[in-house]
């Protein structure tokens, strides 16, 4: 028999807040946080915004020696997880630490120390390497860091899935307890990449918004005249918990996870398949892992990152799935990006926890900068304003590139 899954903790930062109350705080009340760059001198840049984390100092979080050892998205990942870790109220001991675990991915990693080193190379010469180097940038070393930090001596895990990375770990997390190999899974993505090659790299493909002129209203999903996503960062953690584990703890338990769905477009390194097909095949599959009827979920926390082609097909892929139940508006979409920008491989991470707040509260956060909607985006996505509106079951998808997808069902807890 396969065990129950619950949400237990919660750890959120990105640009609109450094923890999870404050984010959906300032989501309700419609803030971006979005804003010209500070990180770097933007001269010569077809971008000069972002959101960036703000007021963010990670020797609040971690020891100023060991922080030199770290890349940013370490930082953050140590930041929100200590955030999950306490909400959740578990203390790890000598007893348990085999049975909890660690899954948090990033789509990049430690863009920025990689940038710094290879600039003290090219100046001084390869005897200008930090020896911290490669353990400060390569993407496992977030869920290390955490593990090592709370003694969780359970299974240890990252992917790397560009923007599908939180999803996958969060899912991938959750099967780990389901089939008892932990009770407990500390889970999430994070990612920095707001550097002169991140901004630089996208830019350069194109994917990017270059409203340099208006940063806050830049991030326009569904809107007939996006034109790309807002780079941001950040990160998101969860913490999952064996259902019956958690309720001898005294635990309190902030939403259950019922469904996890994967699939792959095989269609373009960048670009989606036709009609948002595999899009379309991930969510179904969540919601058969789930075993309900598509028609009993709420809410779809989308993708959604003001990319042209990428809302649309989004858009029509939810309803593939969920038909009438999404075309006479009972569905209701958003995408939280509009505020936070896409925090890539974090983003599903941030989320995710969105997801389990909107299913605590009873309130969906808006789309923000919908005014016109594209013609063909025929949704409700709850344009400008939140909503209060009875949510049981809720769904957020998380796809990119190379054609990975995946999307994750919560359910609201009644036990």
């Amino acid at each position: 028999m396969k065990r129950r899954v619950v949400v237990t903790g919660l750890g959120l930062i990105c640009g609109v807040g450094n923890t999870a109350p404050e984010v959906w705080r300032n989501l309700l009340a419609g803030k971006s946080g979005m804003a010209p760059i500070t990180g770097f001198d933007t001269t010569g840049f077809s971008v000069t915004f972002a959101a960036e984390v703000k007021n963010f100092d990670a020797h609040n979080f971690i020891d100023k020696k060991e922080a030199r050892k770290m890349g940013r998205f370490i930082h953050f990942a140590l930041a929100a997880s200590q955030e999950a870790m306490e909400s959740c109220g578990l203390k790890i001991t000598p007893e348990n630490s085999e049975r909890v675990g660690v899954h948090i991915g990033s789509g990049i990693g430690g863009f920025d120390v990689i940038e710094r080193e290879h600039s003290a190379m090219l100046a001084g010469g390869p005897r200008k390497i930090s020896p911290f180097f490669i353990p400060a940038s390569i993407v496992n070393l977030a869920a290390g860091q955490v593990s090592i930090r709370y003694g969780a001596r359970g299974p240890n895990e990252a992917t790397a899935t560009a923007c599908t990375t939180r999803a996958h770990s969060i899912g991938d997390a959750y099967r780990i307890i389901e089939r008892s190999d932990a009770d407990v899974m500390i889970a999430g993505g994070a990612e920095a990449a707001i550097t002169p090659m991140g901004v630089g790299g996208f830019a350069a493909m194109r994917a990017l918004s270059t409203r340099n002129d208006d940063p806050t209203h830049a991030c326009r999903p569904f809107e007939k005249d996006r034109d790309g996503f807002v780079v941001g960062e950040g990160a998101g953690i969860l913490i999952l918990e064996e259902l019956e584990h958690a309720k001898a703890r005294g635990a309190k338990i902030l939403a259950e996870i019922i469904g996890y769905g994967m699939s792959a477009d095989a269609y373009h390194m960048t670009g989606m398949a036709p009609e948002g097909e595999g899009c379309a095949r991930s969510m179904q599959n969540a919601i058969r892992s789930a075993g309900i009827l598509p028609e009993l979920i709420d809410y779809v926390n989308a993708h959604a990152t003001s990319t042209p082609l990428g809302d649309a097909m989004e858009s029509k892929a939810i309803e593939t799935v969920f038909g009438e139940h999404a075309t006479s508006h009972q569905l209701k979409v958003s995408s939280t990006k509009s505020m936070t920008g896409h925090l890539l491989g974090g983003a599903g991470g941030l989320e995710a926890g969105i997801t389990v707040m909107a299913l605590q509260n009873q309130e969906l956060p808006p789309t923000m900068n919908l005014v016109h909607p594209d013609p063909d985006c025929r949704l409700d996505y709850i344009a400008n304003q939140p909503m209060r509106h009875k949510v049981e079951v809720a769904l957020s998808n998380s796809f990119g590139f190379g054609g990975t997808n995946a999307s994750l069902v919560f359910r609201r807890c009644a036990e």
